[in-house]
């Protein structure tokens, strides 16, 4: 009876501190980064209005600093007469071409630093003392070698390019778990399928954020090339409106390169959102 009794009386505690227990904000969630686009375009929309106030109120000279209305108007001129159109097609033909000519060459041999240790001790002292050379300052030397047409700019393009892979990819690979690898050779799975189904797909985050670095070089060099021996593209487009003096136009350059780069970053986010799905 008497344990009867002290039971209940357990019973009737336990569902008393029940019913005092309080939920507790989780805490644990560490720096989760959750994109908000609103905020992003309401902070876009507010430099805008304070440069279009800036400039419509005389702070500054419209002669170096044109309101973005004045910028708009001058945008649809452009584009209305093909002249956008004829310089942002041909920086993008360089920037594809050169790119994709450097970055293949640069996974290739990234790869097989990464696997291959003479293969590393030859060539891994080199690329350490090529990479740091300003590839712009190849120009010269590529126009002698390949003349003043498009395939000396190319070929800075995909020089510069060539470099950061390589190192984005080897490191990447370095990063690989061996123990992963060990499992596969254990297994007696060939050097080709070992390569496909553990090395790449354990290096490939870091090869996307090689590329994402790698596209923003192509970008400044194709800038950088055109501004010194071309006609048409957005470098000697933006090269020819500041010796002019035409701002409005300068910044119209300016802007579409801001815009090529977004549209690369956001074509190699997504490129990354789908091969890295299985994460």
């Amino acid at each position: 009876m008497s344990e009867t009794l002290l039971l209940s009386k357990q019973d009737a505690a336990g569902a008393n501190r029940e019913k005092t227990l309080t939920l507790v904000r989780f805490r644990a969630s560490g720096f989760e980064i959750k994109p908000n686009r609103w905020v992003s375009v309401g902070a876009f929309v507010i430099i805008l209005l304070i440069w279009e106030t800036v400039s419509r109120l005389g702070f500054v000279s419209p002669l170096f600093l044109p309101p973005p209305s004045k910028l708009w108007a001058t945008f649809l001129d452009l584009l209305g007469d093909g002249q956008l159109w004829l310089n942002v097609s041909a920086s993008l033909k360089r920037i594809l071409i050169g790119w994709l000519l450097g970055a293949s060459a640069g996974i290739a041999i990234g790869l097989l630093l990464g696997i291959s240790s003479i293969a590393r001790s030859i060539v891994s002292p080199i690329v350490s003392a090529i990479f740091p050379i300003p590839k712009i300052a190849l120009l010269p030397l590529f126009i002698l070698w390949l003349g003043i047409g498009e395939t000396s700019k190319i070929a800075t393009i995909g020089f510069g390019v060539f470099f950061p892979t390589v190192i984005s990819t080897y490191a990447s690979v370095d990063q690989v778990p061996q123990n992963l690898i060990r499992m596969a050779q254990s297994f007696g799975l060939p050097l080709r399928t070992i390569i496909l189904r553990v090395l790449l797909p354990g290096a490939l985050p870091g090869m996307l954020a090689g590329a994402r670095i790698s596209s923003s070089i192509a970008l400044l060099l194709v800038v950088s090339a055109e501004m010194i021996g071309a006609q048409h593209g957005i470098g000697a487009f933006v090269l020819m409106a500041g010796n002019l003096m035409q701002t409005d136009q300068l910044l119209v350059g300016v802007l579409m390169l801001s815009v090529l780069g977004l549209t690369f970053a956001t074509i190699l986010g997504r490129l990354e959102r789908w091969l890295l799905r299985w994460r």
